[in-house]
């Protein structure tokens, strides 16, 4: 793959030079731009640890002769290896997970292990090697059939797939453990994120990497349902500055809490192939002319998605640096050049 970026946003005023990272997953979607961002900014050691099941060596390719990057290979299933991968480490970003809702409900027992056994090994690691703050991936799924929107992070219902269930589960196991053992946790619960690296393939593929291949192959993209189903797109920048915020706030009041990372805003299946088309009709005007398919709705699925960002604004500092446009604008300027 071609045309990696360096971030040029930068979301800290701390100096990264001596401060070490580890990051699960990190050969991942967001795994790999967090890795990217903390080298660009001169991050003193990131450690990753992947097993490759969903991660890629391409994402990380670049970073393999850099001097403060190290690579373990290995799962977090494994308690050895996760206890290996805390060793001299400051802070965790917990990326490593079996994504996808279709997914959880055709193979419940792996996404169980990986997302909630795994989890479990990697926090009680980083327990054991006095890790400072421990930063982890959470769901919007968590808030299965709770009809409220916005979503506020206080107000769940009732999870909707096994995938929805784990992440619930990791929030629970992140709080047990700050109560009783003294480390810091904070969640992340992830509205749709898209973005550069995200991969277009696959059973499991998210829908905007997905739709953006297809149209850029003049093949029709599967809507399920009606396209009503609406959510809150979140641009990979966005995602990274809650990250980077969660990692080196001070504010007490901010620690051992869940955030949404979200726009704030809403937007249904047929805007989002209203914009895809737009901007990639500046590379090609017959995209333009491709007409969508529906399909049924999938089991699972919740029908509309947005997030409240208030506490994350409140707390952290947050102010997304991508309305969904512009994402969608800079996703596909990235995939043109690289798929």
């Amino acid at each position: 793959m071609r045309g990696y970026r360096l971030y040029n946003k930068k979301y800290h005023n701390t100096d990264l030079s001596e401060i070490n990272f580890l990051i699960t997953g990190g050969a991942g979607f967001i795994g790999s731009n967090l890795v990217e961002y903390l080298l660009s900014w001169g991050a003193g050691h990131v450690k990753v640890l992947d097993n490759f099941s969903t991660g890629k060596i391409e994402n990380i390719k670049q970073f393999l002769q850099n001097k403060n990057f190290e690579l373990i290979e290995g799962d977090i299933r494994n308690e050895k290896i996760c206890d290996t991968a805390c060793k001299s480490i400051d802070y965790i970003f917990h990326q490593a997970a079996l994504g996808s809702v279709p997914r959880s409900i055709k193979d419940p027992i792996t996404t169980n292990s990986v997302n909630i056994s795994g989890f479990l090994n990697m926090l009680n690691a980083a327990k054991n090697n006095q890790i400072k703050r421990f930063i982890y991936a959470a769901s919007s799924s968590t808030y299965g059939d709770s009809k409220k929107l916005p979503k506020v992070e206080d107000v769940i219902g009732n999870p909707l797939s096994p995938y929805a269930i784990t992440k619930y589960v990791n929030e629970l196991y992140a709080e047990n453990f700050s109560r009783l053992y003294g480390i810091e946790t904070i969640g992340l619960r992830y509205f749709n994120v898209f973005g550069q690296r995200q991969d277009p393939k696959g059973a499991y593929a998210a829908v905007i990497p997905k739709f953006i291949s297809l149209l850029i192959n003049h093949e029709s993209p599967k809507i399920n349902g009606n396209g009503s189903h609406s959510r809150d797109f979140t641009y990979i920048d966005n995602v990274i500055q809650m990250n980077i915020l969660s990692l080196l706030t001070s504010n007490q009041k901010a620690i051992n809490q869940i955030y949404n990372v979200g726009v704030g805003n809403q937007n249904s299946l047929l805007d989002l192939l209203k914009f895809l088309k737009k901007y990639l009709s500046a590379y090609d005007s017959k995209i333009l002319k491709i007409k969508e398919k529906y399909g049924p709705e999938r089991p699972g699925d919740v029908l509309h998605s947005l997030a409240s960002i208030s506490k994350a604004k409140d707390l952290l500092g947050y102010n997304p640096s991508h309305p969904l446009e512009k994402g969608i604008k800079e996703s596909v300027d990235w995939y043109w050049n690289n798929l």
